[in-house]
């Protein structure tokens, strides 16, 4: 599992640096100077991606911590991060686009990046009490 949590880290690093160039870029090319969501996905990615695997990593080490259902609890964690970075990129591209959003489907944007973040949370959560249980 530790080679898994490395190699998750990895991956959620470079499309932090891609979204990061997507963000710097694509502002750039549309000569907007705004406030725009795609800055979030920079910083959530390495947060949320792979600063969160390399904290695993280490538990990982240091506890062994890791059944029969982390794989189903990393599935979701990473589904809810996902989600919730398709809602970052859905935001932030219409807002750089200036496009005028009606109320339900700004209020479905906020919708898919709160079920990510609920997801996470939940995953989160259930995480720290296997850790904890295996370090008591």
């Amino acid at each position: 599992m530790v080679k898994r949590y490395a190699n998750l880290a990895l991956f959620y690093a470079i499309a932090a640096m891609v979204f990061g160039g997507l963000y710097r870029e694509f502002t750039k090319f549309s000569h907007f100077s705004g406030q725009t969501s795609l800055s979030f996905l920079h910083t959530h990615y390495f947060m949320l991606g792979m600063f969160f695997f390399l904290v695993l990593m280490l538990a990982e080490k240091a506890f062994s911590f890791s059944g029969r259902n982390t794989g189903k609890l990393l599935a979701a964690y990473q589904f809810g991060l996902n989600i919730t970075g398709l809602g970052f990129l859905m935001r932030g591209l219409t807002q750089v686009w200036g496009t005028e959003l009606s109320r339900g489907l700004d209020a479905s944007i906020s919708g898919i990046a709160g079920i990510g973040h609920i997801l996470m949370g939940i995953s989160i959560i259930l995480l720290l009490l296997k850790i904890k249980k295996q370090a008591l």
